[in-house]
């Protein structure tokens, strides 16, 4: 390297990782036949609660029941949430902070899916 070459500058956080990576691990989302869900929270009631509205709405539609349950702080902050019980279709957090009824999970999932 030459006196004069311009150094490339790298940004890094105080945890050593590339501010361009963002440092967190992206969510990961698959579009497939069904919605990929996910309920985001620490198991508490309400997180809980939002599941239980949410299966409903997924057998009122027809779709795969199945719900990922994320209790990991670290993949929640990497959704961007801050205030759970969270609810995740497709990879984006389409609610959070507040237990959803059925019905309101089931226009969510229509607008969602259209």
């Amino acid at each position: 390297m030459s006196l004069f070459e311009k150094k490339k500058k790298e940004t890094t956080s105080c945890y050593g990782e590339n501010h361009d990576t963002g440092g967190m691990a992206k969510p990961q989302h698959a579009k497939t036949g069904s919605a990929s869900v996910k309920i985001l929270g620490s198991g508490c009631p309400k997180c809980n609660q939002l599941e239980a509205a949410t299966k409903g709405a997924l057998q009122k539609l027809g779709m795969d029941t199945t719900i990922d349950h994320v209790t990991d702080f670290s993949e929640i902050a990497a959704y961007g949430v801050m205030a759970t019980p969270a609810l995740v279709v497709d990879g984006k957090v389409v609610s959070y902070g507040k237990v959803l009824k059925t019905e309101e999970i089931v226009e969510i999932l229509q607008k969602v899916r259209s």
